[in-house]
């Protein structure tokens, strides 16, 4: 199918070293795409370099801190270097923070504003805005490029709990349409991709108890996924090759795929 090939381009994946970044990352590297693994841990960036690199795909590491403007910088000059310049962009930094999560023992008064700012920022500065400075002109300039932002299931009515992620996400969603329609005319489409419930670090502690057993809150969230099930990190990929692709999805921009098994279109 040459509408997903994605042989001779060059992607970006910015916090490849995390589980669902990690599996995009692969996916895109399968599907032709020249991978650099952007993050912060040197250790689990060459993992995830040496898996692509054994399923016979071409990738390298690039360390970089998402919330550092001169680290997204430097990184971006090795990449051309080692590639050339981009024209796929995935943010998948962020994350949920205990700090800011009401719980019994903190409530929503509690949450102090330093750590509100930590999350929001990891989520939206570093999860879209610098990114996006930093390699969106170089697309525009070149008239073409895709960029693919993770939202989350929590950005339009907000989960229980996780309230400073929920709110970083909305903004999120506004920021990614905002970018597509001003970049349109230069033929840059950015997009976002909206994970239902995918078990990983940030998140464990939620949906497991130390034993290994499900919360109350899995119980949940499995009740209200019409799929019954959490997603495998490896389902994200063909929606990330989708909208990666400037020929499967040339007339795409400023919209959202759901990879939620159903959670968003369940009610009563």
């Amino acid at each position: 199918m040459k509408l997903f090939d994605l042989s001779g381009e060059i992607a970006v994946v910015i916090g490849a070293t995390g589980a669902l970044g990690g599996a995009i990352a692969e996916g895109l590297a399968q599907a032709g795409a020249a991978i650099a693994v952007v993050g912060r841990s040197r250790e689990r960036g060459q993992a995830c370099v040496s898996r692509i690199e054994a399923d016979g795909g071409r990738a390298a590491f690039f360390p970089a801190d998402a919330l550092s403007p001169a680290s997204l910088h430097a990184a971006h000059g090795e990449i051309q270097k080692t590639f050339g310049p981009p024209g796929i962009l995935v943010n998948a930094a962020g994350g949920n923070d205990p700090k800011v999560t009401v719980t019994g023992d903190r409530k929503f008064e509690q949450i102090a504003p330093d750590d509100w700012r930590a999350n929001f920022d990891l989520n939206l500065v570093g999860g879209v805005l610098l990114p996006c400075q930093e390699f969106g002109p170089g697309m525009v300039a070149r008239g073409r490029g895709s960029i693919i932002n993770i939202g989350s299931a929590s950005a339009g009515i907000p989960l229980s709990r996780v309230v400073a992620y929920s709110a970083a996400k909305a903004a999120v969603v506004s920021l990614t349409q905002f970018l597509a329609r001003e970049w349109a005319p230069a033929n840059v489409r950015v997009n976002l991709i909206t994970p239902g419930f995918f078990p990983a670090e940030q998140n464990r502690r939620l949906l497991f108890q130390e034993d290994g057993s499900p919360t109350d809150r899995t119980r949940s969230i499995l009740g209200h996924t019409p799929m019954a099930r959490f997603g495998q990190p490896g389902e994200l990929a063909g929606a990330a090759i989708f909208l990666a692709s400037p020929r499967a999805s040339s007339f795409v921009t400023g919209t959202e795929i759901r990879v939620d098994g159903g959670f968003l279109a369940q009610t009563i």
